[in-house]
């Protein structure tokens, strides 16, 4: 079931960007798979960002700086997603709905797990 999480929580974010992609001009992802590799490449990048700066700096952190640096991924990830095409407005703007559809449809990254130091065991 484990693996199962991941994969739901990958394709629940490859269709918010594909929902994004519908809605923000200057933001265009070329189908599913596109936006699945997107999402892919967006929660490694991430998780090394965390392991480098710690979780403030994080696209998934708050703030404006998380808010920047979500921007910043969003745009460097087209270089490595093929059908992925953001300008820098774009992907400010993409970053912006995202976080505000993340206020009502939390994802988080499969990396996130055991941040709180406490495992459900049941």
């Amino acid at each position: 079931m484990h693996l199962l999480g991941h994969l739901v929580r990958f394709i629940v974010s490859a269709l918010v960007l594909m929902f994004v992609s519908w809605l923000v001009p200057g933001f265009q992802v070329g189908g599913f798979w596109s936006a699945f590799f997107l999402a892919l490449v967006i929660a490694i990048a991430a998780w090394i960002i965390e392991g480098i700066f710690g979780k403030q700096i994080t696209p998934f952190g708050r703030g404006i700086v998380g808010f920047l640096v979500s921007a910043l991924v969003i745009w460097a990830a087209q270089f490595v997603v093929s059908n992925v095409s953001t300008s820098i407005i774009g992907a400010i703007l993409a970053a912006l709905v995202i976080g505000i559809i993340d206020l009502f449809i939390p994802v988080k990254t499969p990396f996130e797990q055991g941040i709180t130091g406490r495992e459900d065991r049941r």
